[in-house]
């Protein structure tokens, strides 16, 4: 792309968003496959692929880790879909908040944006004591052969406030920095996914590639009750949906980063499908290799949650080898998380520039000098770091991340199926057509579904704190949020009266940078 396209092209986005009454305050450095690498990240196969496998393995054996990771993956792609055609009409920062408040109503945004900072939050709080336990059981124990077997909180805790505060300020010094290092995730997850699959398939004792389709049931304690005792089959594989769910999502980064990417309105689409084909692609092969090379799948099944740990130690590998994989998961959950504090804080930035969070006067400012959301970033730190402090709830909700997430999800898109050539009647240059009606009722249901599987056993804690969190929210809606909440500029003169204010903050702006 030439300069002068280039700055057409700019033109272009930032009109847009003129057009949805915002103004351009962040800087548009992403292009294509950074938006990609945002959201690839995000879902980091290395991350859940591995810690939750053992969730998908000990339902019902290979059967239902792979046919559950095909199915799982399958809706995640519908509603990868349905999302990337409200992402090309609406490309901007926050995205499932703005979208679902332009087709369903404010109050409607109002719940989304709830559902998808939580979500987000305890996403990015999740891997990064994901980060810790890959740090401390792959890097510390097996390559320096250190005993930690005596650390616990506080040594978590120090870990996890070094580990998120480093994101933070990467993220604090701009886009610039950020997205190089998220670029170079993209990759690293490709290469050390790539190498760990061929590491297990050349250490496999022999290729038995009827596990992949044999079912076993390991619920209970055969399967180290990492999944409660069942005779189901069916509710078995409901349960091991919990892993590609899991694992595939956080690709609303690709929304949220929409005002820092280059023809967003294509970009962003194709950063948010090629993120889950990937990932549904790569992660398959990947656990298909785990079940492959387990010397005995029924004694890998009651290894609890250490059955990866275990896989990798035994590797007929050299030491370089398993020290490159051990290094490179690591790198990659940081990077992840990295990636998810970047969403999370433009979902802050998004949600208070609207009025939506409390202090929203200062998350929604933007450093002049980095172009970044600064407050909206260190208050992503503060709540993550936060969120890991008390560990009943933590344990509980960082596994109801997933299910967070995809009922945000479901919100605009089932608001959308309803608004559709109604009150929706702009849309981007991607369009699903006749699909788009019978995929948003598919969205719909199966967001529905995702609330009673994450919900039941051994995740059932969640249903008390879900409906607390649902009496929660309509007590602050209906006793304040409801008079005090603005929203989004939706009608023509509430985008037209902030024309002036659109063009003081970039002329400010630019004055800075000046």
């Amino acid at each position: 792309m030439t300069d002068r396209s280039e700055q057409d092209v700019l033109a272009a986005d930032a009109a847009a968003l003129h057009k949805m009454g915002y103004a351009q305050e962040l800087s548009r450095r992403m292009h294509g496959f950074s938006n990609f690498a945002v959201s690839f990240s995000i879902i980091c196969i290395l991350a859940g692929g591995i810690t939750s496998f053992q969730v998908g393995y000990s339902t019902g054996g290979g059967l239902t880790a792979i046919i559950g990771w095909i199915v799982g993956c399958t809706f995640a792609l519908i509603v990868g879909l349905s999302m990337a055609q409200i992402a090309s009409a609406y490309p901007t920062a926050g995205g499932l908040y703005h979208w679902s408040s332009i087709l369903g109503g404010r109050g409607w945004g109002w719940a989304t944006a709830w559902f998808n900072l939580l979500g987000l939050i305890f996403v990015v709080a999740s891997v990064n004591v994901g980060v810790y336990n890959l740090f401390v059981g792959l890097v510390l124990n097996n390559i320096f052969n250190i005993n930690t077997s005596a650390w616990g909180f506080w040594q978590q805790t120090i870990a996890v406030l070094l580990i998120t505060g480093t994101q933070g300020l990467l993220n604090h010094f701009g886009i610039r920095t950020t997205t190089k290092l998220i670029d170079f995730s993209g990759v690293l997850i490709f290469v050390i996914a790539v190498l760990l699959t061929v590491t297990m398939l050349y250490s496999a004792p022999h290729l038995d590639f009827s596990r992949l389709t044999t079912f076993h049931n390991f619920s209970g304690a055969p399967g180290g009750s990492v999944v409660p005792q069942s005779s189901s089959p069916f509710y078995l594989f409901l349960l091991a949906l919990l892993y590609p769910l899991y694992t595939v999502t956080g690709f609303d980064g690709s929304a949220h980063t929409s005002e820092e990417t280059v023809n967003a309105r294509v970009n962003v689409p194709k950063g948010i499908l090629n993120s889950i084909i990937w990932s549904a692609l790569f992660g398959v092969v990947m656990a298909a290799s785990f079940v492959l090379a387990m010397p005995d799948p029924v004694k890998a099944a009651g290894d609890g949650g250490n059955v990866i740990f275990n896989l990798m130690a035994s590797l007929a590998v050299p030491v370089a080898v398993k020290d490159i994989l051990y290094i490179g998961i690591v790198l990659s959950n940081f990077l992840c998380a990295l990636a998810g504090v970047t969403s999370t804080s433009r979902m802050v930035y998004a949600f208070a520039r609207d009025g939506g969070l409390p202090g929203h006067k200062w998350l929604k400012q933007v450093d002049h000098k980095h172009r970044s959301p600064v407050y909206a970033i260190w208050g992503t730190v503060v709540a993550s770091i936060a969120a890991t402090l008390y560990s009943p709830a933590f344990a509980a909700l960082a596994a109801g991340c997933a299910m967070f997430l995809y009922i945000s999800y479901s919100m605009p898109v089932l608001a959308g199926l309803f608004a559709e050539g109604r009150t929706w009647t702009e849309f981007g240059p991607f369009r699903l057509g006749f699909l788009s009606k019978p995929l948003a009722l598919i969205v719909t249901l199966g967001g529905i579904l995702i609330i009673y599987i994450g919900t039941r056993p051994p995740n059932d804690i969640l249903d008390s704190y879900f409906i607390g969190l649902l009496g929660l929210m309509a007590i602050i809606w209906f006793g304040i949020a409801r008079t005090r909440f603005p929203g989004p500029p939706i009608s023509k003169g509430e985008i037209a009266a902030r024309a002036a204010e659109i063009v003081a903050e970039e002329t400010a702006l630019k004055g800075a940078q000046d």
